[in-house]
């Protein structure tokens, strides 16, 4: 009975907990009228919006979400240095070009991390993902080898979110 009380009333506890303190101190004032018009806020906004938010996949292997992070981190150091020196010392002739990665995540959020991962990284932006969400379309800045890039992002980046996500 208790659980169902916790998650009728305070769907995210934290959330009315923030927003509590941030509609005090957006009023700059600690009123008993701004607590109990906070406090109300702070109840009725998730208990409402609670209903429209979408489930979301657990991360199975949370250390490694932190080390994808700080490979994508070095990746777009590296990816920035590749394409300044792009820009300074250009090739004879860029070779912009589209590819299309198979992909074979299961999850929304898999697949939109990988696209935002392929969009962060400097020489490269995601442009859109089929309908059946099996592939990828990326523009390339210099596209030298399509299977060495499709590879590259299968091995790098999806492998490492099947992991994250087990999907």
């Amino acid at each position: 009975m208790s659980t169902l009380y916790k998650s009728r009333f305070f769907p995210h506890p934290m959330v009315s907990l923030l927003l509590l303190v941030v509609w005090l101190m957006l009023n700059n004032s600690i009123s008993a009228g701004n607590i109990v018009l906070g406090s109300f806020l702070a109840i009725v906004i998730p208990i409402l919006t609670a209903p429209l938010q979408t489930p979301q996949p657990k991360l199975k292997k949370p250390l490694l979400a932190v080390y994808y992070v700080l490979q994508l981190a070095w990746d777009i150091i590296v990816s920035n240095f590749q394409v300044a020196n792009m820009v300074i010392r250009p090739p004879k002739l860029l070779q912009p070009g589209f590819i299309a990665v198979p992909i074979d995540l299961d999850t929304v959020t898999a697949i939109t991390i990988l696209a935002s991962t392929v969009s962060l990284t400097p020489g490269t932006v995601s442009s859109d993902i089929s309908d059946d969400n099996k592939w990828l379309y990326i523009h390339v800045l210099n596209l030298e080898n399509e299977e060495e890039l499709i590879a590259t992002i299968k091995q790098r980046y999806e492998k490492l979110l099947k992991e994250i996500f087990e999907c």
